[in-house]
Parts: C-alpha cells; structure tokens; sequence
C-alpha cells in the first residue's frame, strides 16, 4: 500500500463533511480538481472504495464509514498538536477580553479581576457586560477569550469551571397581589400582571425566551438590578437570582410565588473558555486562579454559606510554574 498523506485525508473528511466535493473545496479554499484528485489518490493508495457517488450527494460506503472515524481521529489529535504549538509560541498577551454575564455577582466577579489583572500590568483586560446569550455569541464570534455564564455543558467546544448555583426565583412586590397570597399562584393568574424580562443582548443570533408567560403584558430591562427596583416598587413581576433578593426576601418587600406551577430554575454559573482555541500564558494563569478562588463566589451566590478565607494575591513568581499548556 502506498503512502497516503494528510492532505489526501483532510480532503476526504472535507467532502464527508461538506457532502460534495465543490462545497469541500469551498471550505478548503482549493480547486474542485485538486479535492476530487486528492479523494481518488487516497481510494487508490487504499485500495478502497470510500465513497458512495451514486446519488445526489455523496456518501460512504460501509469500509468509508469505519476508515472516516479513524481518520477523524488523526485529524483531531493533529488540531490538538497544532494548538498546543501555538500556545508555546505565545508570549504575554497585550489583552484579553472577559464577558460577566447577568447572573454573575458582580462585586465579587470584578474583585477577582482586579486582584488578578493588577498582577498583569502588561496585559488589558477588555471587560464587558452581556445578558442572556450575548456572553455565548461573543464566546463563539472571537469576541471573547472567557465567559463567566452559564453554559450548554453538552457543548463539545467548551470546557468551564463550575463556580456556583444560581437560584431563580419568581417573585412579586409586597403590593402587587391580594393578601394572603394563594397556596399555589398559576401562570394563568399572573398573566394579568406585567411581567419583567431580561433584554437579550445578542446582536445576530437567534434570541431565547426564558420563563415567558405567553399574552402577558412585559416590561423589558437590560440589567437585573433595574429589574429587581420595577418588581420592588410594585411595576411587574419576575424571576430574579436568589442571591441578589435575599435582603428584600427577608424584610417582606419581596415575595416568592414559587410552587408547583411556576417552580422557577437552578442554573450553573460557571467560567467557560473554547476549547478548540489556543490559550496563552496569562489566559492559562487566569483560569488556574478562578478555579482556585471559586469559593468566594459560591459564598456570594449562597449568603447562608461560611465567608471562606481570601486567599493571597496572584504572586509574579507562579508564573513559572503556570505556563500554557
């Protein structure tokens, strides 16, 4: 058997993936030629009929299937090779970019910040503020090196770091509803009231609607403090992170309607970063300090916890002993 090459073996997933070879080459930035040439060296060197030609799109032949999963497997680990090259060659970056998302706690996330990033003179941190799924699309255009979100954990093309549960409670203010509240408030019984939803900050992907009572009139916010102050001051109703309504809930000018019929959300905070994205030297040292300093965020998401010690700032001498992967 001849010897095959890489190109041979990019140029054969391509059109499995592509389904054609003219939308292969599209992908590769090559010639329609110079795809199908590659596709028919390799089935040659093989001694293979790989693909299927026979109807519209092509396909794969049964010995294709199970030599495409194998080869998959030779082009990730290549990916994986050609990434972690790229974080060796990376020196100090100039900047990086970190999205907070709106269940985030906000004193605490930025603390973290800045203890870190004061270690960091040579590199700006570029920060933004993004609600609903913006921190995903900015993740997922470049527009971020690090989230700090919840997240599809299901996603292959992220690894996170959990951080905490973030509770979402519906609640109302002390006027909004007859007292005594009814044992089991329903959707249909606050329809009739306004209902205050976060803005969704994504600029072009497709925007997602959580808890929406559908015929409700809405009041819509772009923050969850400015949400909490209308459902306050008895404006609307909403769901809110627990842990920014624990003093209202305490003192009454708050009150939860959770039951069976609107048992509101637990969401996971966590850090998330792409996976199939090089990572420098102080984007690494920025995730190895979230990972050791979570705790002061799980304390804020959940008052009732133990204040854990703050650890000593980020020394300058850990970075050698943290350089990229």
């Amino acid at each position: 058997m001849a010897e095959f090459t890489l190109h041979d073996l990019q140029c054969f997933d391509a059109v499995v993936q592509a389904g054609g070879f003219q939308a292969a080459a599209t992908a590769l930035n090559r010639s329609h030629p110079a795809v199908f040439a590659a596709v028919a060296k390799l089935e040659r060197q093989l001694g293979l009929s790989l693909l299927d030609r026979s109807g519209y799109r092509v396909g794969l032949t049964d010995a294709g299937r199970s030599f495409h999963r194998r080869a998959q497997s030779l082009l990730c680990e290549l990916d994986g090779l050609r990434t972690h090259a790229a974080q060796l060659a990376m020196g100090e970056e100039s900047e990086l970019h970190v999205v907070i998302g709106d269940l985030c706690p906000r004193p605490e996330a930025l603390g973290l910040l800045g203890r870190f990033f004061a270690q960091c003179p040579s590199t700006r941190l570029h920060l933004h503020f993004e609600a609903v799924t913006g921190p995903w699309e900015r993740l997922f255009d470049g527009d971020a090196d690090l989230i700090l979100h919840r997240i599809d954990k299901s996603d292959p093309r992220l690894e996170w770091l959990d951080l905490g549960k973030v509770p979402m409670l519906p609640v109302v203010g002390a006027g909004l509803l007859p007292t005594p509240l009814p044992r089991a408030v329903t959707p249909e019984r606050m329809r009739g009231y306004t209902q205050c939803v976060m803005r969704d900050t994504a600029r072009h992907s497709p925007s997602r609607d959580y808890f929406v009572i559908e015929g409700a009139p809405q009041c819509t916010v772009g923050d969850q403090l400015m949400k909490k102050e209308i459902i306050v001051q008895g404006l609307g109703w909403g769901h809110m992170p627990r842990f920014l309504i624990e003093d209202e809930l305490r003192d009454g000018r708050l009150l939860s309607i959770a039951g069976r019929h609107l048992p509101g959300r637990v969401e996971e905070l966590v850090a998330a970063r792409r996976r199939d994205r090089p990572q420098g030297p102080v984007a690494q040292r920025l995730w190895q300090y979230l990972e050791a300093q979570a705790s002061q965020l799980r304390a804020a998401l959940d008052p009732a916890a133990p204040t854990p010690r703050r650890t000593p700032a980020l020394r300058r001498s850990s970075r050698a002993s943290t350089a990229a992967r």
